[in-house]
């Protein structure tokens, strides 16, 4: 079974790479984004996003001639659907992205294809697709109706890979495939086979689903225990940090960094799933989801009962005399991706309440969000120089000489680990 050309809907931080991968590899590749700069910017061939030597690998696949992008699905071998599935507003999954993207690919399906679904999804998503595809196409057979002899072979393989290393854990991490029936499994198998070091291990296509929404909430459950940590230990006036760095001496306990909260496209809204799917039993998923978005609100306070304290100590300053820093935005360190991040929102908040200056630091993009347009995006340095208090929301690198760095006088308030 050969597949030699791969469309890729979806030019984000998983479909550009996976892309830009396939190219490598000699494949014929054409990526499909409803964003009009992303192609034009793939086809120059440049990138939208922060990833290290992405911008190499796909410089070579598109001046090689192995890679280009439209906004016009067109006929391929395979299609994999790489789009955002978030939630709604009662954390209720939003398959709208995935639905469309369905419905684009549909007119050009060919007998013999093969489309997989990349996107994190709630369990059944991808036999939602499949019903969009046979709906749209009655011409030809799908795996729900036709099993293994289908015309159009339907999976599921979620990506796991950590930004910053992506082209790295592409290749060598495993890949858990879900077909919708063995045939689909196999051929998606040897699609992933291109390029993938590590083992392709066949399941079910819900199964494979559910061990993405796992692995997420395995995470944020450790996340929110560590956050809760640190709440219970500022009421005890214990050091959350020493406590843990004590604790993980145990050779069975590996308590996570406590942080201002989680963000990003895949633990702040995977486990909302499990919940959606299963609201009375997913009790532990529900709570540690609840701390989790608790704590940036958490942290604002905490920011605003510091201010209080520094203008106790420094009574000849007023609210409007005193200037915050806020280090970091996005949600994750050494990203550009501000996607669900805690560390925005904190920010935010204190721009509309705090009387004073708040300058934002975050040297991982280039400009600030257009909801803090009229904000001043400052450097590290200038930050050192003229704040009052210091606080660190995300432990970028480029940070890690904080400590320091402060001026006597000056407040630092660490909401996240450094080192």
């Amino acid at each position: 079974m050969t597949f030699e050309k791969i469309s890729l809907i979806g030019l984000g931080y998983i479909g550009l790479p996976t892309a830009a991968v396939f190219a490598s590899c000699k494949k014929k590749v054409i990526g499909i984004d409803i964003d009009a700069q992303t192609v034009e910017a793939v086809n120059r061939g440049q990138i939208h996003i922060m990833e290290p030597d992405l911008d190499i690998v796909v410089h070579a696949a598109v001046t090689e001639g192995w890679l280009r992008a439209s906004t016009v699905p067109e006929p391929a071998d395979a299609f994999l659907i790489a789009v955002p599935t978030p939630f709604k507003d009662d954390h209720q999954p939003d398959l709208s992205y995935i639905e469309a993207a369905t419905r684009a690919i549909a007119p050009v399906l060919k007998s013999g294809n093969l489309v997989i679904l990349e996107s994190t999804s709630p369990v059944g998503a991808t036999e939602a697709m499949a019903d969009w595809l046979a709906i749209a196409r009655p011409d030809l057979t799908f795996p729900q109706t036709h099993g293994g002899a289908s015309d159009i072979r339907v999976a599921h393989c979620p990506e796991r890979v950590l930004p910053g290393h992506v082209l790295r854990e592409l290749v060598q991490n495993d890949r858990v495939i879900g077909g919708m029936t063995p045939q689909c499994s196999q051929a998606a198998v040897a699609l992933y086979r291109t390029f993938v070091e590590g083992d392709c291990i066949v399941t079910d296509a819900r199964t494979a689903e559910m061990c993405k929404l796992t692995e997420n909430s395995f995470r944020d459950i450790n996340i929110a225990f560590a956050n809760e940590l640190s709440i219970i230990c500022e009421r005890l006036g214990i050091d959350v940090w020493e406590l843990i760095r004590l604790a993980n001496r145990h050779p069975r306990v590996n308590i996570l960094q406590p942080g201002p909260g989680v963000g990003g496209h895949c633990i702040a809204v995977d486990p909302w799933f499990i919940v959606a799917s299963t609201p009375k039993e997913a009790q532990l998923v529900r709570t540690a989801r609840q701390v989790n978005d608790a704590k940036p609100s958490w942290v604002v306070n905490k920011v605003l009962h510091t201010i209080g304290d520094f203008l106790l100590a420094n009574p000849d300053k007023n609210a409007r005399s005193i200037t915050v820093a806020c280090l970091g935005l996005t949600f994750k360190a050494n990203i550009d991706d501000l996607g669900e991040s805690p560390a925005l929102s904190i920010a935010e908040t204190l721009v509309r309440t705090f009387e004073g200056t708040t300058l934002l630091v975050e040297p991982n993009i280039s400009e600030l969000p257009p909801r803090l347009a009229d904000q001043r995006k400052a450097d590290f340095d200038f930050a050192i120089d003229n704040a009052d208090i210091l606080v660190l929301l995300v432990a970028h690198d480029s940070f890690k000489d904080i400590r320091r760095k402060v001026r006597p006088g000056q407040t630092l308030f660490l909401a996240a680990a450094i080192s």
